[in-house]
């Protein structure tokens, strides 16, 4: 009777964190719909809608870095709270008025706590998740909080744009997700493992692993972050715009899902010269397809989205193929850095190129990322033997949009 009592807990525990988070997505997927299309609409410097970009992303690397000794030193609720108290404070200062660089401070401010919300969730997850569904556990989280990121860019195409109501909504549902997280009697896991980084040993475990995740930092926030901002300058809609930005959110499900499956079958990394391929496509679609044919351009983004977040789900499966699972804490937090830091610079070098060439630079970015990784991929495949499909570990559903750090849990394990 007491085990049965354990689970139960387990289970009402780990439902109040993806609740919990799925609000936080909500709210973050309203602000990276409002902020890119006011900055893109409003009389601001031209470097600015990229700037909040690149600013979420340098943001994150350093949540990367300071999530570990935060909750060390208060733990995993407070750090929690904390860090939710950071998303309010950026979404207050976007709600003060247009003023650009607040508003590039304040996403940068967004970044950090993005980053430390999720290394903070994923330790809980990973720590209350009993072993037999643990894997299910995580793929319904990522999913959810995808699926709300579109959520909340559908509830920001049915609101004003003008004035701050976007921002306060942003500030209600992020306080409504502190409710879930305050009233559970979850016990409070151990701390994650410090940010132990190791680039030799993930070169020498998976050189395709390790350019990979590199690849879809850059790679996803450049199609994520520059997309609104593209449609914005070419004089979409409000409501079009939201739309779009849902729609992209299903290609997690629609694309990734069948070639994540593939790539259990064969060799992964044939599955990610596909994938790079497909991303190239979807981006020469993208030039040519105009926005009057909205709907096939909409339908053409979710492709695009979805092979972007497959890069990497699979770089990491392919990544935990070749290692050793006493070296998958260093591993984890090596490739988190790789992530965050390719996210920053990537969009850095977009927003630098943009005024020299035009809105569709990113849509340039990708495709040559994409074609450059493939041709890596396709030499590495020449020089080492594939795993076997005994020794590989199953594929998870993952997102670039939200870097895995539950891997970071040092030693846990679900309650028996």
């Amino acid at each position: 009777m007491r085990d049965e009592t354990q689970r139960a807990s387990s289970l009402f525990s780990i439902t109040a964190i993806v609740v919990s988070m799925t609000f936080v997505a909500i709210g973050n997927g309203i602000m990276l719909a409002y902020v890119p299309y006011v900055l893109s609409r409003a009389d601001a410097p031209s470097w600015t809608p990229g700037a909040a970009v690149t600013a979420i992303a340098f943001g994150g690397l350093i949540g990367c870095v300071i999530a570990g000794p935060v909750i060390r030193r208060v733990g995993h609720a407070r750090a929690f709270s904390c860090s939710l108290a950071l998303v309010i404070i950026a979404a207050f200062l976007v709600a003060l008025g247009m003023h650009p660089i607040v508003w590039v401070l304040a996403r940068g401010i967004y970044g950090i706590a993005g980053n430390c919300n999720f290394i903070i969730a994923q330790s809980w997850l990973n720590h209350a998740a009993d072993n037999r569904w643990r894997g299910k556990a995580m793929s319904f989280f990522y999913m959810a909080y995808v699926l709300g990121l579109g959520v909340g860019a559908w509830i920001f195409g049915r609101m004003p744009a003008d004035g701050n109501l976007a921002p306060l909504v942003t500030i209600f549902v992020t306080t409504v997700a502190l409710l879930p997280i305050g009233l559970t009697r979850l016990p409070t896991p151990p701390a994650p493992a410090s940010v132990s980084l190791d680039f030799s040993m993930a070169w020498r475990n998976s050189p395709v692993a390790l350019i990979g995740v590199l690849a879809s930092g850059g790679l996803s926030m450049v199609v994520q972050g520059f997309t609104p901002i593209y449609a914005a300058t070419n004089n979409v809609g409000q409501a079009d715009v939201a739309l779009l930005m849902f729609v992209m959110q299903f290609g997690l499900i629609f694309v990734q899902y069948p070639l994540g499956t593939l790539s259990d079958r064969i060799d992964r990394r044939v599955v990610l010269v596909i994938t790079c391929l497909l991303i190239t496509g979807a981006a020469i679609a993208a030039l040519f397809v105009s926005f009057s044919a909205f709907t096939v351009l909409m339908i053409v983004f979710a492709l695009w989205a979805g092979a972007v977040e497959s890069v990497y789900s699979i770089a990491n499966a392919h990544a935990n193929d070749r290692t050793d699972p006493e070296d998958f804490v260093p591993l984890a937090s090596t490739l988190l850095v790789a992530w965050s830091t390719s996210a920053t610079l990537v969009p850095l070098g977009v927003t630098a190129l943009t005024p020299v060439f035009g809105p569709q630079t990113f849509i340039y970015a990708a495709m040559g990322v994409a074609l450059a990784y493939a041709a890596f991929v396709a030499h590495r495949l020449r020089l080492r033997e594939t795993v076997p499909s005994g020794a590989r570990e199953t594929f998870e559903l993952l997102s670039a949009q939200v870097p895995n750090a539950g891997a970071l849990v040092e030693g846990e394990k679900a309650p028996e």
